[in-house]
């Protein structure tokens, strides 16, 4: 009897690990990453001798977050499944506007928000809007983008001017494909929008201030 107990117990432990593995399989689709490029400048303009800081990007309620968000009627937020950004919207953001501002040619250096290094201006930038929005009734979202940007002296800390930039662009199709790159072209227009904005208003402070440049 004890034998026969033995054999019983063994088979039954032999079983556990195999009954765990089912519990393992999902048939859950894998989770797709997306990432955003960044823009060619547009027009090239005249080099400042003036080097830029990008702060620590800020996000509206819900925006800052690695999900693709979407907004529907009746004030509904939402975000699409199995899917994301590479890191959270924010990041994501700071790190094109740095890129964007490097390659336009226009700043000595430029420098994002964990550089150890001083520069002569600051750019901060809230995320207000980042979303695919469906509240207009069709089936294809429109892709809304839009930033609050400040800019100021590093020194005296004195607000140089603010502005908007925005952009919208219409996805091909209700397909996550079409969606992601009606982002990449409103944030690429957004981006063109406040590397020409934030240019301007420091040509126009060094003006003001002369001998300031450096």
């Amino acid at each position: 009897m004890r034998a026969h107990r033995a054999v019983v117990l063994v088979a039954l432990l032999a079983a556990v690990p195999l009954a765990g593995c089912t519990f393992l399989h999902s048939n859950t689709k894998p989770e797709q990453t997306y990432f955003l490029r960044a823009p060619q400048p547009a027009a090239a303009a005249a080099a400042l001798s003036s080097s830029l800081r990008v702060g620590h990007v800020t996000a509206g309620p819900g925006l800052d977050s690695p999900h693709i968000m979407l907004v529907q009627a009746d004030h509904r937020m939402d975000f699409y499944s199995g899917s994301r950004w590479a890191a959270p919207a924010t990041e994501v953001i700071e790190a094109l506007t740095v890129e964007t501002l490097r390659s336009s040619g226009v700043w000595s250096s430029v420098e994002d928000s964990t550089s150890p290094f001083p520069s002569d201006y600051l750019l901060q930038l809230e995320v207000r809007r980042f979303e695919a929005d469906y509240t207009q009734g069709s089936t294809a979202p429109v892709v809304r983008v839009t930033f609050d940007c400040i800019i100021g002296r590093r020194e005296g800390r004195d607000v140089v001017a603010s502005f908007e930039a925005a952009a919208s662009a219409a996805a091909g199709a209700n397909r996550l494909s079409e969606v992601v790159a009606a982002f990449e072209q409103a944030t690429t227009a957004a981006l063109n929008t406040l590397l020409q904005q934030a240019s301007q208003a420091v040509r126009a402070d060094l003006q003001r201030t002369p001998g300031s440049e450096r």
